[in-house]
């Protein structure tokens, strides 16, 4: 059983074989798919999954708490496993890549500002949007 899965079966949620397809695909994900890659994903293994039981469980996993849904301006709902290691993106407009990060001096940089201004830092996200550095641009 897959981590996803046994999300769902902790939370007491019915686990049709179609649902453990995407579930089994979600988690084999090391990218942020849509649910038009998703079902692509999910259709290679079970033609019968349509994209509408894709729209619908992905709807479910994230009203239960085990999928994220990310908007990375690009006009896709992308989707991440929820997961208890915070980290953030950076995304390359370039080729639409998207690499998770931790930078520990931006995460004490975030509390400083927060309690400057008054605040308890509960949470935060923060996604960078950049193109890679070419040599003409000075980078080695």
């Amino acid at each position: 059983m897959d981590r996803i899965e046994k999300l769902c079966v902790e939370k007491g949620m019915r686990m049709t074989e179609q649902r453990r397809i995407i579930a089994r695909v979600l988690s084999e994900a090391d990218d942020h798919p849509d649910v038009e890659e998703l079902h692509q994903r999910a259709a290679a293994i079970d033609a019968n999954i349509s994209i509408a039981t894709v729209y619908r469980t992905v709807r479910l996993f994230e009203e239960a708490g085990i999928l994220e849904r990310l908007d990375f301006r690009d006009g896709r709902a992308r989707y991440e496993e929820v997961s208890d290691a915070h980290h953030d993106h950076l995304i390359d407009l370039v080729s639409g890549e998207v690499i998770e990060f931790r930078n520990e001096d931006i995460e004490k940089l975030q509390r400083v500002v927060a309690r400057e201004l008054g605040f308890e830092l509960i949470d935060h996200r923060l996604e960078l949007y950049g193109r890679p550095l070419s040599r003409a641009d000075g980078e080695s």
